[in-house]
């Protein structure tokens, strides 16, 4: 077995539920979705999505699914 860390953090719980369900239909654990997100922090040197104090526009729910359908396709 490959050695392991052990990482534990605190987080609200609504938020580890609706993820946990979004993970599970993706058939990945919380545990994989922690891995994947520290091996493209190491592949980027960085994390993989912007952090800025930069105020956006927040987009209705319909824009939402707009951008996304332009971007990817219906879901």
């Amino acid at each position: 077995m490959a050695d392991t860390f052990l990482l534990r953090t605190r987080v609200p719980v609504d938020r580890f539920r609706e993820a946990e369900l979004i993970l599970k239909r993706l058939g990945l654990s919380p545990g994989d979705a922690v891995n994947m997100l520290l091996a493209q922090i190491e592949l980027r040197r960085g994390l993989p999505f912007d952090v800025s104090l930069q105020e956006l526009p927040l987009l209705s729910p319909t824009q939402q699914a707009k951008e996304w359908n332009d971007a990817f396709g219906e879901y």
